[in-house]
């Protein structure tokens, strides 16, 4: 047998190098490329220097969390924060004006920029926290791929009839909420895990469109529009397993892009009359309509796109996803009648995340659209009649506490917290894309809602879920993998093989 030659040996290195993955590598080429082609196109802009930077930022943050160990998490952390600043410079597309020349005032080209640094230092705290993770074994970031789809269904399954059980709980004892609520995100892990087993293996490709067809359609039976939560998932455990990146890829991440927009647009078209419906009332979130009368009304307005302004809906989904707007106007009242309280805002977080309400039963709900109108003077009519409530964000609140630069004070104050959190979860000894889902399920409960979170709630949720996960991680999860680990067969399997 002929062995190989050094020169045969440097050509296989060669074709392995040339193989092209979805990792941090491939993020930061994409995001330059991207970049690159809104620097060209942003002369012709409203605001040139203020869309060139922001279209260059994603770069900058994939340069700065771009460690081979950083949990996928934290990606999602970073640029859904990243994407609802610069989605109104790319506002200014249709408005035709400058961001400081609309009716908010000038002060929202200064909550832009702001928006801007508290994203940057929150990367910068994830590569503080993070950045330095020892990596994992071979056998540990492929542990996973020895357990069946089919048992990561039934995992799955298992965490779905948990998460009903929970919200039937918290309704019935809502001094319970906060850690079912917690308990409830337990499905993402399993999705999380489904999700990088197929990519990874190759198996179970049914399993995973089943799966990501019926979270979609359960997600629009909500009031809150939680199908996109399926497809961000699904593309962070793409990077997670590191998969190939091919023609096939890049056409299925093309439809992947083109059908998740197409849902947003479409829901934003629909959503006013769609919660009046499923709620009975202007200014309700608690859904009295049956499952089938809400799906049949999705359904009727599916199967007749013409019933829906898709121009109108698509100019309401962008500046709704725009949250600077209102941290301008927070800037503009606060200079002008600063609130008399010191750090009020930070202190009535701390007090309310302080007292559980399973200990004060008689603790005040929390009001995000109280705070908007004492920060900003806003009028939430509109808001309350689509029963929903609404929030300055985290930012504009460390504003209204600290001004600027004294903002991003208690911004790295909470980047810091969080990041040692999650590599509390990182370092535990787990198989490393357990690791991970649990991250991800830490990042989403702050995360979902972006920089629109409240100050209370976001450091609500990150007490809560970490307490919860802490004791899921310690009693909980050993028994699941304990069988997943199973060997094929179950246990008399093992009897078998060793009579043998």
């Amino acid at each position: 047998m002929q062995l190989p030659t050094p020169t045969s040996n440097a050509a296989v290195l060669r074709r392995r190098d040339a193989v092209t993955r979805v990792d941090y590598g491939f993020l930061q080429r994409f995001f330059l490329f991207l970049g690159i082609a809104l620097l060209v196109f942003c002369p012709f802009t409203r605001d040139p220097v203020a869309f060139g930077v922001g279209g260059f930022f994603p770069w900058i943050l994939m340069l700065i969390i771009g460690r081979p160990n950083m949990p996928v998490g934290v990606v999602y952390l970073v640029l859904w924060q990243w994407a609802q600043t610069f989605a109104r410079a790319v506002q200014t597309l249709p408005d035709g004006e400058a961001i400081g020349a609309g009716l908010f005032g000038p002060n929202v080209e200064r909550a832009y920029w702001y928006s801007l640094a508290g994203v940057l230092l929150i990367a910068l705290c994830m590569r503080g926290t993070l950045g330095n993770l020892a990596p994992p074994t071979e056998k540990d970031r492929t542990w996973h791929t020895r357990w069946q789809p089919r048992d990561l269904v039934i995992v799955y399954v298992g965490t779905l009839a948990l998460s009903l059980v929970a919200r039937s709980a918290g309704s019935l004892v809502p001094a319970l909420d906060q850690p079912l609520q917690a308990l409830m995100h337990l499905k993402i892990v399993a999705l999380f895990l489904l999700f990088t087993n197929v990519l990874m293996t190759g198996k179970g490709g049914r399993f995973l469109i089943a799966v990501v067809v019926f979270e979609t359609i359960t997600g629009f039976t909500g009031i809150l529009s939680d199908f996109k939560a399926v497809f961000l998932q699904l593309a962070l455990a793409a990077l997670a397993s590191r998969i190939r990146w091919t023609l096939t890829m890049g056409i299925a991440s093309a439809v992947w892009l083109v059908v998740l927009t197409t849902l947003g647009i479409f829901w934003s078209g629909v959503k006013g009359e769609y919660r009046q419906l499923a709620t009975g009332s202007d200014e309700s979130q608690a859904i009295s309509a049956s499952l089938s009368d809400r799906l049949g009304y999705l359904g009727n307005r599916a199967i007749a796109p013409s019933s829906i302004n898709w121009n109108d809906a698509s100019y309401a989904l962008l500046i709704r996803f725009a949250y600077v707007e209102i941290f301008g106007s927070v800037i503009t009242v606060q200079e002008a009648t600063p609130e008399p309280a010191v750090m009020r805002q930070w202190s009535e977080a701390l007090s309310h995340v302080l007292q559980p309400r399973f200990l004060y039963p008689g603790k005040a709900a929390l009001s995000d659209t109280e705070v908007y109108v004492r920060l900003a003077k806003g009028d939430p009519t509109e808001e309350m009649r689509q029963g929903t409530s609404i929030s300055v964000g985290y930012m504009a609140e460390n504003f209204a506490d600290l001004g600027f630069p004294g903002m991003l004070a208690g911004i790295l104050v909470i980047g810091l917290a969080a990041g040692s959190i999650y590599r509390y979860f990182m370092t535990r000894r787990l198989p490393w894309m357990v690791r991970e889902g649990t991250v991800l399920v830490l990042v989403y409960s702050i995360g979902r809602d972006g920089v629109e979170i409240s100050l209370p709630k976001l450091l609500g949720a990150l007490l809560m879920v970490t307490a919860v996960y802490v004791v899921l991680v310690r009693f909980g999860y050993p028994r699941v993998l304990e069988w997943l680990n199973r060997p094929l067969g179950g246990r008399r399997a093992v009897v078998r093989r060793a009579r043998a």
